[in-house]
């Protein structure tokens, strides 16, 4: 199958065309709740989830972006419903993530603001890559660490404190024009994904030449930051309008050499 391709149909069709075992790491955010219905597309999740299952390697990683609509004043729980059908099918839920925006639109009438969606990190089998994201811890250096001796006395040793935590499952990205990217084209598409998101689940779940795929490839933004991190990749998107967008995005700084780090 070609790669570094977007291919221009319905992700099911692609994944029809791949043979069992076949991708490293999916990510995606599929269309939500009152948008499951656009250009005479029609969601077929359960058909989705269990293709995505199939071409999966045994220890990929899915990466599986939702949040929920408010309809008639009651969040609809369809995230929810998704991550216990795809555990009914074979998944694991290897972890339940949160994707923090720092910046979101505000809410209007009885509702804080809607700070956050799910990121279901969903794996086939044990997960076999994990580059884990981290942090400087706050104390470095030696440090006395204080042992109590068989006659009651306290023996002291120095040890070497760690420099490094993993960070937590709460990622926090400002988004919104100028910040997600800068691929000012992007924005023509109505949900971007903010490109650092995508690097860092990308980076920890993936080696260089894994193949990662994207069934709702919308802007390209998996498909460029799969190119920056020196990962195969290919793509799906219905949407004829949405895969002109990410192929100028990709021309642009392909012929431009314009790839710089996350």
């Amino acid at each position: 199958m070609e790669l570094e391709k977007i291919y221009n149909e319905n992700c099911l069709i692609t994944m029809g065309n791949m043979p069992d075992n076949y991708i490293d790491f999916i990510i995606t955010s599929p269309p939500y709740d009152e948008i499951r219905n656009y250009n005479g597309y029609q969601f077929e999740f359960e058909k989705i989830a269990k293709e995505l299952f199939r071409v999966l390697k045994v220890g990929g990683i899915v990466i599986w972006v939702v949040a929920d609509a408010t309809i008639d004043g009651s969040e609809t729980g369809t995230s929810f419903k998704q991550a216990l059908f795809f555990k009914e099918i074979g998944f694991r839920l290897h972890d339940t993530m949160i994707y923090y925006k720092n910046n979101p639109m505000p809410q209007t009438g009885n509702r804080y603001h809607q700070h956050f969606e799910y990121m279901f990190a969903l794996s086939k089998g044990s997960p076999k890559t994990f580059n884990p994201i981290t942090e400087p811890t706050k104390y470095q250096g030696l440090a006395n660490m204080k042992n109590r001796g068989q006659n009651g006395s306290l023996d002291y040793e120095k040890v070497e404190r760690t420099t490094e935590k993993k960070v937590g499952n709460v990622f926090s990205y400002s988004i919104g024009g100028g910040i997600s990217t800068k691929d000012k084209i992007a924005y023509n598409h109505p949900a971007i994904f903010p490109e650092k998101l995508v690097a860092d689940q990308i980076n920890t779940w993936t080696n260089e030449n894994d193949v990662v795929y994207d069934p709702f490839m919308g802007s390209g933004t998996t498909a460029k930051i799969a190119h920056l991190l020196k990962r195969k990749w290919l793509g799906s998107e219905i949407s004829k309008e949405y895969v002109e967008i990410a192929e100028t995005r990709l021309k642009e700084h392909t012929i431009n050499n314009l790839f710089t780090a996350i």
